[in-house]
C-alpha cells in the first residue's frame, strides 16, 4: 500500500452494504474526492474538539475508544486468532478483525495510562491503579475482562554510580494479565480469552536495554551453532532478569498462565499477547516462552503494534513450529519497525549460513564481517499488516514520534480498507497530528 505524500483524501465508504461494495464505491469516488472531503469536513464540524497532542503513554485526554461493532465470532474465532494465518482477512481488512485489533490496542493503551511516568512521584515506574480498578480507570470497565496479575520487568544492566538517579530503576511495572469473565463476551468471542498487555519503553534503563542489539542464544537451547535460535540481548534480559525482591517477567507469566490453565483448561481458551514498541518485542518472547514451557498450551496469538525485530531466522522457525500466530501491525513510515540489526531475507530455508546481507557502499572488509557474523542478522516474524501514515488525510508532515505513536497505529487500523483504498472517510478513531500545526482530534 502506498499513500501520497502530504494531504490525501479519504475514500468515502458511507452507506456501503459490504466490504466488496465499499472498495468498488471507493474506486468510483476517487473522481469526486475533493467534493467528498469537503462534505466530510462539514459533517464533522460540530463533532470536533481541540486537544493538545500527547504521546500514548502520557495521554490523559478522554478514554480509550472501543468501537461499537460487536459482531459475534462464534466458531470462526480461531480464524480471527490466526489459525489460517489470517488468509483473506487482511487485504481487504475484514471488519470483525479490525474490531479485534482495535480492542487489543485499547488494552495496550490501558497499560500506558496506568504507568506512573512522574519521576517525582513515590510511585514512579509503578502502576497508578490497583488491579481491581485498572480497567475501570482506563475506560475498559465494560470490556468483560478482569485483571488477575500485574507484571514487572527488570533490566539487567547497571548504570555507573555517578549517573544513577531515580529514573534508573531496575524493576518497573510493564503490563498486566486480564481474563475474560463476562458470559456475554465469552459467547461473542467463542471462547474465554486471556489478554497479556505490555506498554512500550518508559524508563532510562529500558532505553539502554533497547540499545543492546546483539543477538544472543535463548536459554537451554542445545542446537548446533548454525541452528541456534537467537534473540536481541536487551529484550531477553528484560524478560528473564530477576532480583531478590522481584521475580522475572518470565516467572510471573509462567505462574499466572499455569494457574489459568488449571482453572479454565477444560473449556475453549485462548491467550492473546499484545504490546506496542518494546511491549511488542516482549509479547513475541512471551508467546515463545508459553508455547515452549507448556506442552498443551491454549492457542497463543500475538497482536503487536510498531514492534522492532526480535530474533534470527531460527527463532522465527521455532515460533512457527510451535503454532504461535503473530500479527504485526507495521507503519511503513515508522523506523522502529526496521531495527535493530540487518534483515535477512524471507527465504524458507533455515540455514542462515546460506543467506547474505548486502549493503551498497560498504567497504569490503565490513561487508565480509557482516556476512560472517550472526550477531546482527535478524528476521521478521509472523504475518504483517502494513499501513502508512501517508494514507491518512489527517496526518500531514508526520515526524518520528507521530509515526510511532500507538494512537497513530490505531487510527490507521481504523481507516485502512485495502491496498487499493488505503483510507476510509468513516474512520472513527482519535488521531494524533503533527508538531507543525495546531491539531484536532476528531471524535465521532
Amino acid at each position: 500500500m502506498k499513500g501520497a505524500i502530504g494531504m490525501v483524501k479519504p475514500c468515502n465508504l458511507a452507506g456501503a452494504s459490504s466490504l466488496v461494495g465499499e472498495i468498488s464505491q471507493c474506486t468510483t469516488s476517487m473522481k469526486h474526492r475533493t467534493k467528498q472531503l469537503s462534505h466530510c469536513n462539514t459533517g464533522m464540524k460540530h463533532r470536533t474538539r481541540q486537544l493538545s497532542v500527547k504521546s500514548s503513554w502520557n495521554s490523559e485526554s478522554g478514554q480509550p475508544r472501543v468501537t461499537n461493532h460487536v459482531a459475534k465470532l462464534g466458531q470462526k474465532w480461531r480464524e480471527y486468532q490466526g489459525i489460517k494465518n489470517w488468509e483473506g482477512l487482511l487485504d481487504p481488512l475484514d471488519d470483525r478483525l479490525r474490531h479485534e485489533i482495535l480492542r487489543y490496542g485499547d488494552f495496550v493503551e490501558a497499560a500506558y495510562r496506568s504507568f506512573e511516568f512522574d519521576t517525582s512521584s513515590p510511585d514512579y515506574a509503578m502502576s497508578k491503579y490497583s488491579q481491581n480498578s485498572l480497567l475501570d480507570r482506563c475506560g475498559l470497565g465494560g470490556s468483560g475482562y478482569k485483571v488477575t496479575k500485574s507484571l514487572h520487568a527488570t533490566c539487567g544492566v547497571q548504570l555507573p554510580s555517578w549517573i544513577e538517579s531515580k529514573a534508573s530503576v531496575n524493576s518497573s511495572w510493564i503490563g498486566y494479565v486480564a481474563v475474560c469473565n463476562d458470559e456475554e463476551e465469552i459467547a461473542r468471542l467463542g471462547r474465554r480469552d486471556v489478554v497479556i498487555a505490555y506498554r512500550g519503553t518508559a524508563t532510562c534503563l529500558e532505553w539502554v536495554e533497547n540499545l543492546r542489539a546483539t543477538l544472543t542464544s535463548l536459554p537451554n537451547d542445545v542446537a548446533g551453532e548454525r541452528k541456534r535460535a537467537m534473540v536481541q540481548k536487551g529484550f531477553l534480559s528484560m524478560y528473564t532478569t530477576a532480583t531478590t525482591t522481584c521475580p522475572s517477567l518470565r516467572d510471573m507469566v509462567r505462574e499466572e498462565i499455569l494457574r489459568i490453565i488449571e482453572t479454565y483448561g477444560n473449556e475453549p481458551l485462548s491467550v492473546t499477547i499484545t504490546g506496542h514498541s518494546l511491549g511488542a518485542a516482549l509479547a513475541t518472547l512471551t508467546a515463545y516462552d508459553i508455547t515452549s514451557k507448556f506442552k498443551h498450551s491454549p492457542m497463543v496469538t500475538v497482536v503487536s503494534f510498531g514492534g522492532p525485530r526480535v530474533g534470527n531466522r531460527n527463532f522465527r522457525s521455532q515460533l512457527e513450529n510451535s503454532g504461535t500466530r503473530i500479527l504485526r501491525i507495521v507503519n511503513s513510515t515508522d523506523v522502529i519497525t526496521k531495527v535493530p540489526g540487518f534483515l535477512v531475507d524471507g527465504s524458507t530455508s533455515n540455514d542462515v549460513s546460506k543467506s547474505e546481507v548486502h549493503v551498497s557502499g560498504w567497504p569490503g572488509w565490513l561487508q565480509k564481517r557482516v556476512d560472517e557474523s550472526d550477531w546482527f542478522r535478524y528476521a521478521d516474524v509472523g504475518k504483517e499488516l502494513r499501513l502508512s501514515s501517508n494514507a491518512s488525510p489527517y496526518l500531514t508532515r508526520t515526524n518520528f514520534a507521530t509515526c510511532h505513536d500507538l494512537k497513530t497505529y490505531l487510527h490507521l487500523v481504523d481507516g485502512f480498507v485495502s491496498s487499493t483504498c488505503p483510507f476510509r472517510s468513516t474512520a472513527k478513531r482519535l488521531i494524533a497530528g503533527t508538531k507543525h500545526e495546531k491539531q484536532q482530534i476528531l471524535v465521532r
